[in-house]
């Protein structure tokens, strides 16, 4: 999905109109509307300190706006197999499914991806069992690893106060 449709969605999302998040990022209210209209269809690309001011404004991570091109079913599976070169992804079957998993002998690699997987899993499965809302677990994923990051600094000050 390319950056434009991507800041569709989550003008969308949280029910701004084109105007008001192009003012909210400092267009001019005559033409801020058309500036956002020209980013979201894509005659436009948004620089990266635009880009952080929309992420920003939208409350998602610059990473959630910059996603690989993933709208086609072909742009998916190259960016998979881009996936696989860089990160040793792997393609396989468990239980008559397909899916994809952690190539163990990556090192680093893999124990660095296997801790943001965990992560992940465990957010998603709090999202099925009804412990978070939908709005929590999209929170989650859109804000990361910003979320992350603040539990770590919670769970940190804990720890300091209880000693």
């Amino acid at each position: 999905m390319a950056i434009g449709e991507r800041i569709r969605f989550f003008r969308n999302l949280r029910g701004m109109t084109q105007k008001y998040l192009g003012q909210v990022v400092g267009f001019p209210e005559k033409t801020a509307d058309i500036r956002m209209a020209q980013y979201e269809s894509g005659s436009r690309t948004p620089k990266a300190e635009l880009t952080e001011n929309l992420a920003g404004a939208l409350g998602v991570s610059p990473l959630a706006l910059s996603v690989p091109d993933i709208d086609s079913y072909l742009g998916l599976m190259h960016t998979l197999f881009a996936l696989e070169d860089i990160y040793g992804l792997k393609i396989d079957k468990l239980d008559d499914e397909v899916c994809i998993r952690l190539d163990k002998n990556r090192g680093t690699s893999y124990i660095s991806l296997f801790e943001r997987f965990t992560a992940w899993q465990k957010e998603a499965e709090k999202y099925r069992n009804g412990e978070i809302s939908k709005e929590e677990y999209d929170r989650w994923r859109y804000t990361y690893p910003e979320v992350e990051v603040q539990r770590t600094r919670d769970a940190l000050d804990k720890m300091r106060k209880t000693n």
